[in-house]
């Protein structure tokens, strides 16, 4: 199976069992009357959307560029990681209000917690197979949006686990503290309060994760030092570099940089140049956009090119003597 139809594979994998569980949580949390199972219920169903959106933005990334999209298709995957932050917020701050609602009226859980136990020991285990499953395969073809869709599911896992033990605490409560009547079903609505603190820290990671790249920033230092480091490796047919810049739109990374040449160095020798250094870095980084520009080296350095020379304190004496004008 190639990259893409890996990426929409798992794409669906992730819709259909976010599907699955939403329809479970919300059965159990309407019959036994529980607000953090519900409020999980509302979480899945966010991550339902965020799948699809995921979904949708890994099929629509792989578009070739046409004459409307000159660079690709590529920052639809970081427009549907910021869309599905914006999502979890508003589901975060739903769950706060009904929460805190059963705080003011608590509510005690009519039927036995067991059946809300069950189920987010079941959703823990689901969503952690997924969440591997899109890590794996986004990190395998650089996907934010399947890394994305991931983050939701394994904030998904820890959720439910903290969901799980208060229902378990409330059901242990039950059997062997009958005394303490309701006040353990406190525990049901603070720990929707603590579902809904941890959606919002993943929501706060995830856009600013999506709009880095958004915003065109610069690729991470240790990829740029990559870069730099093979530019050194062309020494002493490349003698410098200059005016880099560097972006990335979903997967595809754009990298554009000038370099200085020998000035007697024919168009042809250049060109040929140019092409092995694009091409040992799209080697690195399959799928990058490479733009090379070719620059004569008169060793003045008037071109603000001595922070990126790769040339000795001699040889760049000696090319300046050479290229001195006589008289």
């Amino acid at each position: 199976m190639n990259p893409q139809n890996r990426k929409v594979a798992v794409a669906w994998l992730s819709v259909a069992s976010n599907t699955s569980l939403v329809v479970f949580k919300v059965i159990v949390g309407l019959l036994i009357g529980s607000v953090s199972v519900i409020s999980e219920a509302i979480h899945s169903g966010v991550d339902l959307v965020a799948a699809a959106i995921a979904l949708f933005a890994v099929k629509t990334s792989s578009k070739p560029a046409d004459e409307r999209h000159p660079f690709g298709h590529g920052k639809f995957e970081n427009l549907s990681g910021t869309v599905e932050a914006v999502l979890i917020f508003f589901a975060a701050g739903w769950i706060v209000y009904e929460a805190v609602k059963k705080l003011i009226r608590p509510q005690e859980i009519d039927i036995q917690p067991s059946w809300g136990v069950a189920v987010m020991a079941l959703s823990a285990g689901v969503n952690w197979v997924v969440s591997r499953m899109l890590f794996r395969v986004g990190k395998e073809t650089d996907s934010i949006a399947l890394q994305a869709d991931g983050w939701h599911l394994r904030t998904d896992v820890w959720t439910s686990i903290g969901v799980m033990v208060g229902l378990g605490l409330i059901w242990l409560g039950d059997r062997f503290f009958p005394q303490l009547g309701g006040t353990l079903h406190l525990i049901d609505p603070i720990a929707a309060i603590m579902v809904a603190a941890l959606i919002v820290k993943a929501a706060g990671q995830l856009t600013l994760k999506s709009a880095r790249d958004l915003m065109d920033e610069i690729l991470p230092p240790e990829e740029e030092a990559w870069i730099k480091q093979t530019l050194t490796s062309f020494v002493p047919m490349v003698r410098g570099f200059h005016r880099m810049r560097t972006r990335k739109a979903g997967a595809t990374r754009f990298i554009e940089f000038h370099i200085f040449v020998d000035g007697k160095m024919s168009v042809e020798e250049s060109h040929r140049l140019s092409h092995q250094i694009a091409q040992r870095i799209q080697d690195q980084f399959p799928g990058s956009s490479v733009t090379v520009h070719v620059e004569p080296c008169s060793g003045n350095c008037d071109h603000g090119c001595r922070a990126g020379c790769l040339l000795s304190e001699e040889a760049q004496e000696d090319i300046g003597r050479r290229h001195k004008p006589i008289g």
